[in-house]
């Protein structure tokens, strides 16, 4: 697939605003291997290419275990995944695929059971921003496999 819009041809504003978010999502204290399984499984759910390949490599690098990276897809059939990240994943599927039906409140409640409200927030805006990237990465058909991490 051709690139429909280049890294160099994105505007800057928008550039600067997607990166003022990550900028603040960095200085929120969540471990960053449970980031990168959130980011890699909302990337699969959008079959995003360029951010699965760019995840998958940030998690590898954090030290994530390659068995947990490719079964992401599959989380909830396998033992290996703690309550914690559970509880965080279904929620970003909740937000990423609003049409599945599922129990809001329960999904929160085991949230709440890891994390402050405040820290709910903040898990949410990640999981809005990579959906956000994820979008944009479709659209502009930006090339896959090319990702260096650092």
């Amino acid at each position: 697939m051709n690139e429909r819009i280049s890294f160099s041809e994105v505007p800057k504003g928008l550039m600067s605003a997607m990166m003022a978010v990550e900028t603040y999502v960095s200085t929120v204290e969540f471990d960053i291997k449970l980031l990168e399984l959130i980011r890699l499984r909302i990337s699969y759910i959008n079959r995003c290419a360029y951010c699965i390949d760019m995840h998958f490599k940030e998690a590898v690098a954090a030290g994530e275990e390659l068995q947990r990276l490719y079964s992401i897809s599959e989380w909830e059939g396998v033992s290996y995944y703690s309550a914690e990240e559970r509880a965080c994943l279904a929620w970003a599927e909740y937000l990423t695929l609003p049409s599945v039906l599922n129990d809001e409140k329960e999904l929160f409640e085991d949230l709440l059971r890891f994390f402050d409200k405040e820290k709910i927030a903040n898990l949410t805006l990640v999981i809005v921003q990579i959906n956000a990237w994820n979008q944009l990465m479709k659209s502009f058909a930006i090339e896959a496999g090319n990702y260096q991490v650092g």
